[in-house]
C-alpha cells in the first residue's frame, strides 16, 4: 500500500513475550518488520481490551505483554490474508482516495476483530482447562 522502505528488524529486538509467540506460530523472519509494526501501533488498542477483561480472564496468562504479543501475530497474518484479499477486490469504480479509505477501514475492522476474538478464547479458556494449557504453553520456554 505504500512505498515506505521499512528497516529490517531482528528477532533479539522483540520483548521476550514476542519472541515465544514468533517461536510457537513459525513465523518467517520475512513478516518481523510488520509484526514490530503491528506491536507498535495496536498497544493503546490492545491496553484497553486488556483492561475490559475480567480479572479471571487475564489470570488465563501471565501479564498484559502475553496478550499484546499474541494479538500482534494474530494481526499480523489477518493483515496480510486481508490485503491479499483486498489485491483481487476490483475496486475500479472508486477514485483512489476512496480505494484507499476502503482498504484503510476494511484493515481496521479485522484488525479490530483480532482483539476482541482474543479477549473473547481468553474469556472461554477460564472454564476450559485444555484452552488455558494451550494458552500457557505459548509462552514456556
Amino acid at each position: 500500500m505504500s512505498d515506505i522502505n521499512l528497516t529490517p528488524v531482528s528477532f533479539d529486538s522483540f520483548s521476550p513475550e514476542l519472541q515465544c509467540v514468533i517461536r510457537y506460530e513459525k513465523a518467517p523472519e520475512v513478516m518481523y518488520t510488520m509484526i514490530a509494526s503491528v506491536h507498535d501501533a495496536s498497544g493503546p488498542s490492545v491496553r484497553e481490551a486488556w483492561e475490559k477483561l475480567p480479572t479471571s480472564a487475564q489470570n488465563v496468562l501471565d501479564n498484559y505483554d502475553q496478550f499484546h504479543a499474541l494479538v500482534a501475530i494474530s494481526q499480523s497474518y489477518a493483515g496480510l490474508d486481508t490485503l491479499s484479499e483486498l489485491e483481487k477486490v476490483n475496486l475500479d469504480d472508486m477514485s483512489h482516495e476512496e480505494r484507499e479509505h476502503y482498504k484503510a477501514q476494511v484493515l481496521d475492522d479485522v484488525l479490530n476483530t483480532c482483539i476482541k476474538d482474543l479477549a473473547k478464547q481468553l474469556k472461554q479458556a477460564r472454564l476450559k482447562g485444555g484452552l488455558k494449557r494451550e494458552f500457557q504453553a505459548i509462552f514456556q520456554k
